[in-house]
């Protein structure tokens, strides 16, 4: 998995989320500038346009060249070379001002470097040249609500849901939870991470999401079968493997609650959870 340096979001109490699996998520919103980077349709193009992918002898002179430098930036960007990044997205804009992706990703880089007014424009930039493009209302969305624009947010992840042809619905929805969370829309958010979950089963943030709304209210055995399936796994971590011990703990699993505890001693000896577990502080 891929961790990345954008803003982190501030939580409310009372519902515990993964530090990594929220990293993870942030990785996505950059992955989807990087596949339309590659595609050459750009965020600027048309719906008829990214139903039939572009080939060479299809793309002008001038976006072939802003498309090559955005893959540069694009890269740069997944490696952490941030002004990197950014003078590769300025060369391609200066190739074409009409690629609609190079401003998407622009907006992703200045997340980074925590410039939230040069990140608004680069959003609303490429929604200007596309106001249906998905993947700009998806990262605007997530923008707002982490400058805690939570009303704002939901609506733009609304409008990308709302989009027929919109292939990173499950990535919005996750990410509409985490903002009903801060809005503290539990029932919401519930919906949304199962909605998410239904359509991408193997993605490890709605399922802890989902696993710990759903011990909140009491429902364990519930929150049981998804936080299982990613302690199960490679994407298991510190945070997971506590939340499993609590799901345990709530349905009277001895057994299991030890299991974990030993994988939390021996994986993670110097984690918070572990101090938390031998300090018996299972309702924090």
């Amino acid at each position: 998995m891929i961790h990345r340096q954008l803003p982190a979001l501030d939580h409310p109490s009372g519902v515990g989320f993964s530090r990594f699996l929220v990293a993870c998520m942030l990785g996505a919103c950059a992955l989807m500038v990087t596949g339309c980077a590659t595609t050459g349709g750009g965020l600027g193009a048309t719906e008829s346009s990214r139903a039939e992918p572009v080939t060479e002898s299809d793309e002008p002179e001038q976006r072939r060249r802003a498309r090559l430098r955005l893959e540069l930036a694009s890269g740069y960007f997944e490696q952490g070379k941030t002004e990197i990044a950014l003078d590769e997205v300025k060369q391609s804009l200066a190739a074409d001002p009409t690629y609609g992706s190079a401003y998407l990703l622009r907006g992703l880089v200045y997340m980074r470097l925590r410039d939230p007014v040069r990140a608004e424009e680069s959003f609303q930039r490429a929604l200007r040249l596309n106001p249906r493009d998905g993947d700009a209302l998806h990262n605007y969305g997530w923008f707002e609500c982490q400058r805690g624009n939570y009303l704002r947010s939901i609506e733009l992840f609304e409008e990308a849901l709302k989009l027929p042809i919109y292939g990173g619905k499950a990535k919005t929805l996750m990410t509409k939870g985490i903002c009903e969370v801060s809005l503290g829309r539990f029932d919401e958010a519930e919906g949304s991470f199962a909605r998410s979950y239904e359509l991408d089963a193997s993605n490890p943030i709605s399922g802890y999401n989902l696993a710990s709304l759903l011990l909140r209210k009491g429902d364990a055995k519930r929150a049981q079968f998804y936080i299982r399936r990613i302690n199960n796994s490679e994407l298991a971590n510190a945070e997971s493997l506590w939340l499993g011990i609590r799901v345990e703990r709530a349905l009277g699993n001895d057994v299991a609650v030890k299991q974990l505890g030993d994988q939390l001693q021996r994986r993670y000896p110097e984690s918070d959870e572990l101090q938390k577990y031998k300090n018996g502080q299972f309702n924090d």
